[in-house]
């Protein structure tokens, strides 16, 4: 097909503009359901100094991170501007909204922790004095405004550049995308070390070693571990969540005009405009019916929000689009099929994977299913087997999960015989998968803010055997939904990935056309790549694409052990040298453990982020386009099978140890309850740190790619070739990728037993 600039009608306009009214009504909402959620009641004086000790740390916490990051963002806005773009308008533009894509991302993941700070005393005094149905409401209303402030935020920055650039707007938008996706990925590594470095340590301390229930004030861990709930979870992946719609809506339009002309800019955003609505809808119908679990009112909310979707892109495609590509100009005249039909599956294929992910991973990880049943009963032979049917689980769910997100992928690709028109489709899917985002965060909110409220609610000692039997049922419900959305989130990540995938064999033709000089020799150069696919070069590519992804992973969880190890040793000396902790006549230095984990956390958190910049470039200059379709093949391949892996296991290790905690194989104190908090450590990284980390990781690299595909190719063919300035290029991200590795593997923890 021909280079095709598209340019918009009236219509078209006018319903990017409404599109971008549509965000602003998504962020008005959000603050309504803020209102709400703060005019709720805040609980006894205690309960009150212990958030407040937990909104203070997280915020120390996210105000020295973002001054950390704030180093990366300023390199990585000048690098943009020396990589190829088709004007000065579209280089500008796209570094310029690199920034607005790390700021977006940065408040987003800022809204999540605030709120959820604020949130857990309210919920946990809901659950002490007015029930489960309003505790509920609370938790699940404060995810919904971070939901809603994230499908806002992404769709208001999409359409505002759609709206001034309209055919370059792709291009500026892989900077909005990789903004989102670098800060998302510091963030989501940073806070998982910080959250599970706490939690790990104040386990095996405090309930391992003292005794001492999970929330213990006497354990000094505690705080850190609250604020680790925030940080991580809540700030962390709201970031992460953010960055998929963001990267998702990137990929949608890059292919768009190419498959669907000026539509195809248009329509991917009519999608998740209408998921704002429906998700709005979902938000509110959330209430919890007598007799009915947790997660029974969640799904159905879920499903009843993806239904209407389904509903309203049907009558959008059907109402926008045409019915013959022809429609679309001659430039399209030789596609078959009927693009409204074509776009309609699409989405639909999209919405359907959210369901069945959501199913599949509840299966999985639910308390009340087989499978997180038998790692508890296996409690009962000890905490090797705790683990190894964990891994179990975790290995045998990676291998459904990637069928059904396999079997989605092929076949939207399946509904076009155009290339062009099938790796849309594909993104469609995802645009499908996006008009569930906002009830997805309200989900994964939901999760520590049920935890950190327990945490509150136990360290006061001022909550009811009821409200603290409450507390404990929303908590295990709040483990599965946050598996939940990690399955969702790998889900999007998948198509957003192989959506750039297509965007990067898009760049590498374009490059050709214009490194040749003749439209045959870009044909020469096209093949040539083409069949550099299948050579062994290639096949290097994949091998190293998916050891980049268990590099990451190794490092990730290498460094929560290290940070662990730290926490465990200031608490121990705090146990042995402060008389009266264990008496409850003496107050444990929170702050100290607080002020470990956040160093550690930082300084941890450079080297992988340093791998996912680097790793493509080493490979694109260094190997060649052919071995760098291999690499991003092998990291999506990988990727996927591996965050499904640690995030079910860990999950289903966690609701293991509910179960026992419940009563179950002896209960709270037994060698049964010692085995499944061992099973729980182990997966604490797993689940929290290195899994949801690889869904950024791999749309990092992907951008990364579609990003130095032009300079890759100006260096490899044509009158511009330089063999020499482009294997410099590759050995310097290479040592770069090495030194990283080697501080952080010599690095030793700051604090000796």
């Amino acid at each position: 097909m021909d280079t095709f600039v598209p340019t918009f009608t009236g219509t078209d306009r006018t319903i990017v503009i409404v599109v971008g009214v549509v965000a602003l009504v998504a962020l008005a909402i959000a603050m309504v359901l803020r209102a709400q959620v703060l005019a709720a009641g805040t609980g006894t004086p205690r309960m009150q100094e212990i958030s407040a000790a937990v909104q203070e740390g997280a915020s120390a916490y996210l105000g020295r991170q973002f001054r950390t990051l704030a180093v990366f963002v300023v390199v990585v806005f000048a690098l943009l501007f020396v990589l190829p773009a088709d004007s000065a308008g579209e280089r500008i533009g796209r570094s310029i909204f690199f920034l607005v894509g790390a700021a977006f991302s940065a408040a987003i993941g800022y809204t999540g922790m605030w709120l959820a700070t604020r949130a857990n005393v309210r919920v946990a005094a809901a659950a002490n004095t007015e029930g489960r149905e309003r505790a509920m409401q609370i938790a699940f209303r404060t995810g919904g405004t971070v939901g809603l402030a994230t499908t806002g935020l992404g769709l208001l920055g999409a359409s505002f550049v759609v709206l001034v650039y309209v055919g370059g707007a792709p291009r500026v938008l892989e900077g909005f995308g990789f903004g989102a996706a670098m800060l998302a990925m510091f963030m989501r590594v940073g806070g998982g070390i910080f959250t599970k470095a706490a939690d790990v340590g104040a386990d095996l301390v405090g309930k391992v070693e003292q005794n001492i229930p999970e929330d213990d004030p006497r354990n000094a861990a505690t705080i850190a571990d609250n604020v680790g709930d925030n940080v991580g979870d809540c700030a962390g992946m709201a970031a992460d969540l953010f960055e998929s719609y963001a990267v998702t809506l990137v990929a949608s339009l890059i292919l768009g005009s190419a498959a669907f002309g000026a539509k195809g800019l248009v329509f991917p955003l009519i999608v998740p405009a209408i998921g704002i609505l429906t998700a709005i809808i979902g938000v509110y119908i959330t209430r919890a019916r007598a007799n009915e679990s947790g997660l029974a009112t969640i799904n159905r909310s879920f499903y009843i929000s993806a239904g209407i979707s389904a509903v309203l892109c049907a009558i959008a495609a059907f109402t926008y689009l045409p019915s013959n590509f022809a429609d679309f100009g001659d430039n399209f005249a030789g596609i078959a099929g009927n693009p409204a039909v074509i776009a309609f599956v699409s989405v639909i294929i999209g919405i359907v994977l959210a369901a069945v992910i959501l199913w599949l991973t509840g299966y999985f990880t639910d308390t009340n299913k087989k499978p997180t049943q038998d790692v508890a009963r296996t409690s009962l032979t000890g905490a090797a087997t705790v683990i190894l049917s964990g891994i179990s689980v975790g290995f045998e769910s990676a291998v459904y999960t990637a069928l059904v997100i396999a079997a989605a992928v092929y076949g939207a690709f399946l509904l076009s015989g155009s290339l062009f028109v099938a790796l849309f489709c594909i993104a469609l899917a995802g645009c499908g998968l996006l008009t569930t985002v906002g009830v997805i965060v309200a989900m994964d909110t939901f999760g520590p803010i049920s935890d950190n409220a327990q945490g509150v609610a136990e360290m006061s000692g001022e909550v009811s055997p009821q409200g603290a039997q409450i507390l404990t049922d929303l908590d295990a419900v709040g483990n599965t939904t946050k598996a939940i959305t990690k399955g969702i989130a790998i889900a999007t990540a998948v198509l957003a990935a192989t959506a750039l995938f297509g965007s990067y064999s898009n760049a590498i033709a374009n490059a050709l056309a214009s490194a040749g000089e003749a439209a045959a020799d870009a044909a020469d150069g096209m093949a040539s790549f083409v069949s550099n696919i299948v050579s062994p070069n290639t096949l290097v590519g994949v091998l190293l694409g998916a050891a980049v992804v268990f590099l990451f992973s190794g490092l990730a969880v290498n460094a929560v052990s290290r940070a662990a190890g730290a926490v465990v040793y200031e608490v121990r000396r705090q146990f042995r040298e402060i008389a009266g902790i264990m008496e409850g006549t003496a107050r444990p230095e929170y702050g100290r453990v607080v002020d470990i984990v956040t160093r550690d956390s930082l300084r941890e958190l450079a080297t992988p982020g340093l791998l996912a910049v680097f790793a493509p470039i080493a490979v694109g200059f260094g190997l060649g386009t052919g071995a760098l379709a291999g690499y991003l093949a092998g990291a999506i391949g990988t990727g996927t099978l591996m965050a499904v892996f640690l995030a079910n296991s860990g999950g289903s290790w966690d609701n293991a140890k509910k179960l026992v905690e419940d009563g179950n194989y002896g209960g709270k104190g037994s060698d049964a309850h010692a085995a499944t908090v061992i099973g729980d450590t182990v997966g604490d990284p797993f689940k929290d740190t290195a899994g949801p980390a690889i869904n950024p990781l791999i749309k990092v690299m992907n951008l990364v790619s579609v990003l130095i595909a032009p300079a890759v190719v100006t260096l490899t063919v044509g009158s511009s070739s330089n063999t020499a300035v482009r294997i410099v290029i590759a050995l310097v991200a290479v040592a770069i990728i090495a030194a990283a590795v080697i501080v952080s593997k010599r690095r030793a923890s700051r604090l000796e037993a």
